[in-house]
């Protein structure tokens, strides 16, 4: 899947992209062809909030970069597909990118690897004989700077690379770029990086005739009588993630190249389709990352390199319903941009996105009018004897410093506090109750169960947005 060009992509993973420094991890990919799009900083709270640690962005976008400063999150940047050209015709345009988008940010901003392009070879072939050339002009541009030892080059290629992708054992890749492929594997060899690969089961299910039962591409026990065994090595593989993965391993032993570890970074499962899209389901969603957070962090490879994590990014943070095509193309994100989950998703054995609690909590709505917001604050600080304290500035709740992000917690509060006497969760509209635990990061709701840190996100985390794109911030008055 290559996002929009012309619009920037951020990455991350909310996916409490947990972080395993000895294995495995999980990161997230951010893109921005998004409505009411939250702001730089609002999005580095939310990654902070959910401990994400590994994030990507589809280009150096400044704001967010700056946004990521301090956090110690890692970093990958990208080239866009338009700026691949001139890059790999000249390496003083590759030195100014990498000043201007990359050692400007360091060490602040914890930049690990740039991407250069996105699916190129697949998506503009005519950009091939330039981007292993534009990948060595970025490379020399980072050891002028003594930055190589601490940033990867590599670039992202989809699965359409490979042909026939099963069974694995014999997979090669498209004899059409083996001159290109050749050189790009030497590039990451010589120069210790890994493959990017952008692998979706969703497109393998989809497009596969019904070859493959769909529990397969969800990471799903299959009936010893399905079981899915490469005739040539006899290897099972339990899910077409693993099998894709090795695919490419494979295709990269067949031109006598190996040792290079593939890093996924791009794959998912979208929410919702179009009537002719019956498997675009939350509940498949929801399945396919909560199974695919257990596998890339059991720290296995797939059967071929079974002592290689498949470290992966997920596709994608938000919904990107600007995008053009069908449906199901809208519907990858896991959040919202109020920060409410699209489903629950369990990101290790404690920590989930929105999880369930049988409590009952009060939070503003999305969308409800700032001024009746404020006054709603007003009202439950003062009046309504709500303790405030912690959306004060530099207490836990202050960030994100929004109208509805403080209206939830000053609400919830003077709720828990009255409900027994008789008190509602009205506030003349603007608020509503859930189920789904508001509490996030450091910041705890009264009624919570979670008596520590919490990587749950706020179901109202933004908001309201302003026309440029960033919150509108209100100041909290003390009480």
């Amino acid at each position: 899947m290559v996002p929009d060009k012309q619009l920037g992509a951020l990455l991350i993973l909310l996916l409490g992209l947990v972080n395993d420094t000895l294995g495995g991890y999980v990161g997230i990919n951010i893109g921005t062809d998004v409505s009411n799009m939250p702001s730089a900083f609002d999005v580095a709270a939310i990654l902070q909030a959910n401990q994400i640690t590994h994030v990507r962005l589809y280009d150096a976008d400044a704001h967010i970069l700056k946004a990521l400063a301090d956090t110690g999150i890692e970093v990958i940047v990208g080239v866009t597909n338009q700026e691949v050209l001139g890059i790999g015709e000249s390496a003083s345009t590759a030195a100014a990118w990498v000043n201007k988008n990359v050692a400007a940010y360091l060490p602040s901003t914890n930049i690990t690897a740039i991407a250069v392009g996105s699916e190129v070879l697949t998506s503009i072939p005519n950009a091939a004989p330039v981007l292993v050339p534009a990948m060595n002009y970025i490379h020399k541009a980072l050891v002028a700077s003594n930055l190589n030892s601490q940033i990867k080059v590599s670039t992202p290629q989809s699965m359409d690379m490979i042909p026939r992708p099963f069974p694995p054992s014999t997979a090669t890749f498209n004899s059409s770029w083996n001159s290109t492929v050749y050189q790009l594997l030497q590039f990451l060899k010589n120069t210790n990086s890994y493959y990017m690969l952008n692998a979706y089961p969703y497109y393998g299910y989809t497009s596969g005739g019904g070859i493959f039962p769909i529990d397969y591409a969800l990471f799903q026990p299959l009936p010893s009588v399905k079981q899915i065994v490469d005739p040539n090595t006899l290897f099972h593989y339990d899910s077409m993630f693993d099998a894709m993965v090795d695919a490419t391993y494979y295709s990269m032993d067949a031109i006598n190249i190996s040792g290079i570890p593939i890093v996924v970074t791009e794959t998912g499962w979208p929410w919702l389709g179009g009537t002719n899209e019956p498997d675009a389901t939350v509940e498949n969603a929801e399945t396919f990352n909560k199974n695919l957070i257990r596998r890339v962090l059991n720290d296995s490879g797939p059967p071929s390199q079974p002592n290689l994590p498949i470290n992966t990014y997920i596709y994608e943070l938000f919904n990107e319903d600007k995008r053009p095509g069908p449906v199901s193309e809208k519907n990858w994100g896991l959040f919202f941009t109020n920060g409410t989950a699209v489903y629950t998703l369990s990101l290790s054995a404690t920590d989930q996105i929105a999880g369930n609690s049988s409590s009952v909590f009060c939070v503003s709505k999305r969308n409800a009018d700032p001024d009746k917001l404020k006054e709603g604050i007003d009202w439950a600080c003062g009046q309504g004897g709500a303790n405030c304290n912690a959306i004060q500035q530099g207490q836990p709740c202050y960030s994100p410093n929004t109208f509805q992000s403080h209206a939830s917690y000053a609400y919830n509060d003077y709720y828990q506090k009255m409900r027994s006497a008789g008190g509602t969760c009205d506030f003349d509209g603007t608020a509503t109750t859930t189920s789904v635990d508001p509490s996030y990061g450091n910041c705890i709701y009264r009624g919570s169960l979670n008596k520590s840190t919490s990587s749950g996100m706020a179901p109202v985390a933004f908001g309201p947005i302003s026309p440029m794109g960033g919150s509108t911030k209100l100041p909290v008055k003390k009480v």
